[in-house]
């Protein structure tokens, strides 16, 4: 029998079983023989009278005759392949919580790309070096805690020491910041400190330089091994009138390269796949989701370094622009729960935003004072009212005109009508009522357009709107709304904890808010 067996995305394999499978726990032992996997663990296969869709093997005799596509399931560690330690999805009953969780949790395990999504370690853990080196440091702290006499380092043993160091950095960023650098320095003299800078000042200067230098060769040599994460930051020709964009806002797999096994030409099946799915009248969402997650090197391969307009996007990758794949999707990327955290801090911010609105004067405080008298009239759902004025607060609190990006139509307006200028933004539709011309007119849409192309509609509340719009920018790469920096930029560092320096503007706002 030939079996494909998906033990995670970076790693499937290919076995001929020349043996009859007699029973389960046969199979078992030849998986767990030859794969050499650890512990137990549960064996799906895909039901070909269920349209392929993966189902729990329980008795040998429902394996299709012949071959047959196994998926292993459970905690384990894969003796053979270090690098896909945290490649697996457990069966946690957690993930069932909601679809934008699990959406989140099952790309968590299975693309993570990063050895870490949190933020940059403190203090930075100084990786093991080859064992003539440990011995020297060894040697020369004990020296240096005697007599104080620093260590000369040779070259060779300098080399060593920077390139695992280059290494280790780079499983966290591939662009760190200069205090991010100095961090490493401080914590390699704190750890070795025979390697100090002989004289006064911080004691790793010379060092900080070092690993700096170390990091761009690093770079240069995953550029030219193919890595796409640094690759796609060089020009591409002389005529490259500009450098296509860094991951500059906290993305954690920016650029990833393709799974193990994985080729192009077998990404681009599954993405027909997707294309084909979407269309049905009732699509599989296990089977989108599973294929979105197995196609993501080649989506953002294609976003990222090609900058395709959204009309293409949407041709190719109509899966991407459904409610729970713009969450997962961003998971990916950032390794973030998108929708939770965001409504989170929503929830804990509203109250203290529409207090600091309340406190604003001046012109922009005038179109502020109109948008707390409509949220002082209502009498119905008042909570997602003060959530929804506390998002449409926000750019005009920050000096900035929101409509650019918040547009009302009518009901009675064509569709045309309604994109027609919108680049990127969302549109709410209200009734054309005349009968309600003294009060809050009825919502009937709320829709996400970029590029004058609606993307997503039917979504529930403004909030959500917000979220979504905010998922899109970072899963089709584009640049955040012209007008609106100091708007997204809070939305990133103060409502989604990504990042840390502020601008000035953004930075006063956040001192304000957690007074």
């Amino acid at each position: 029998m030939l079996l494909r067996v998906v033990i995670s995305p970076d790693n499937i394999r290919r076995l001929d079983i020349s043996e009859d499978l007699e029973s389960l726990e046969q199979l078992k032992g030849i998986l767990t023989e030859r794969l050499q996997l650890e512990g137990d663990f549960l064996i799906q296969f895909e039901d070909p009278d269920f349209g392929n869709e993966l189902c729990n093997l329980t008795d040998i005799r429902e394996l299709p005759p012949e071959r047959a596509v196994l998926k292993i399931l459970k905690s384990f560690i894969p003796t053979e392949s270090p690098a896909s330690t945290s490649t697996f999805s457990g069966l946690d009953s957690d993930s069932m919580s909601s679809p934008s969780t699990s959406a989140a949790q099952g790309s968590s395990v299975q693309l993570r790309r990063r050895e870490s999504a949190e933020n940059w370690p403190s203090p930075f853990p100084i990786p093991v070096f080859s064992f003539d080196v440990a011995l020297r440091l060894s040697n020369g702290d004990a020296l240096f805690k005697e007599s104080g006499v620093l260590l000369t380092v040779p070259r060779e043993m300098k080399m060593d020491i920077l390139d695992n160091l280059a290494q280790a950095m780079f499983s966290y960023k591939a662009y760190p910041k200069t205090q991010e650098i100095e961090s490493v320095a401080a914590a390699l003299i704190e750890k070795h400190p025979s390697l100090a800078d002989p004289g006064v000042g911080t004691g790793f200067h010379s060092w900080a330089m070092s690993i700096r230098y170390k990091l761009g060769n690093y770079r240069q040599k995953l550029r030219m091994a193919g890595c796409n994460e640094v690759r796609v930051n060089q020009r591409k020709n002389a005529e490259v009138t500009r450098c296509l964009k860094k991951a500059r806002r906290c993305e954690v797999n920016f650029l990833p390269d393709n799974p193990e096994g994985q080729t192009d030409e077998s990404q681009e099946r599954e993405r027909k796949l997707i294309q084909e799915e979407v269309l049905k009248r009732l699509p599989n969402k296990t089977l989108i989701e599973s294929k979105m997650e197995a196609t993501f090197s080649l989506r953002r391969k294609g976003i990222v370094e090609e900058e395709p307009p959204i009309a293409d996007v949407l041709e190719k990758w109509p899966a991407l622009f459904l409610e729970e794949q713009i969450y997962a999707e961003f998971f990916r990327i950032t390794q973030v729960d998108l929708k939770k955290t965001f409504l989170t801090s929503l929830d804990a911010h509203a109250s203290n935003l529409i207090k600091l609105y309340r406190t604003r004067s001046g012109t922009q405080g005038k179109d502020l004072k109109a948008l707390l008298d409509n949220l002082d009239e209502q009498t119905t759902d008042v909570l997602a009212q003060r959530k929804a004025t506390a998002l449409r607060g926000l750019p005009l609190y920050l000096r900035e005109n929101p409509g650019n990006v918040l547009k009302t139509c009518l009901d009675t307006d064509s569709e045309e009508t309604s994109v027609a200028g919108v680049q990127l933004g969302i549109v709410t539709i209200v009734e054309d009522d005349v009968g309600r011309a003294h009060s809050m007119p009825r919502t009937v849409n709320i829709a996400l357009v970029i590029e004058e192309k609606v993307v997503v509609d039917n979504i529930s509340d403004i909030s959500t709107a917000i979220v979504l719009l905010f998922g899109c920018i970072y899963n089709l790469n584009l640049d955040y709304p012209k007008g609106l920096k100091y708007t997204f930029e809070a939305l990133q560092k103060i409502f989604m904890n990504l990042g840390t320096e502020c601008s000035a503007r953004v930075q006063a706002q956040k001192n304000n808010l957690l007074k």
